[in-house]
């Protein structure tokens, strides 16, 4: 996604917000590296629209503590097909 980087940050953490995507699922949406998504979201935001970012940042720390359980599902979903 070419444009300005602020717009950009702006969009992906709506994005976010509304799906409850993760950062990996964000930067594939917007054909951006993970490391991009995670710089718009937590430092350009946190300057642009302070609010925003509080909002963004919910949604990022429940993924957060969620992803040890993405994890195991993934795995019994890899062991399943093996099988």
């Amino acid at each position: 996604m070419k444009g300005n980087v602020e717009d950009r940050a702006m969009d992906i953490a709506s994005y976010i917000i509304e799906t409850g995507a993760t950062v990996r699922s964000a930067a594939k949406k917007f054909g951006v590296s993970k490391s991009t998504v995670h710089m718009d979201v937590t430092e350009r935001l946190k300057k642009l629209n302070p609010s925003l970012y509080r909002d963004v940042r919910k949604v990022l720390d429940v993924n957060k503590s969620e992803r040890h359980i993405r994890g195991g599902i993934a795995t019994k979903e890899k062991f399943s097909k093996l099988q």
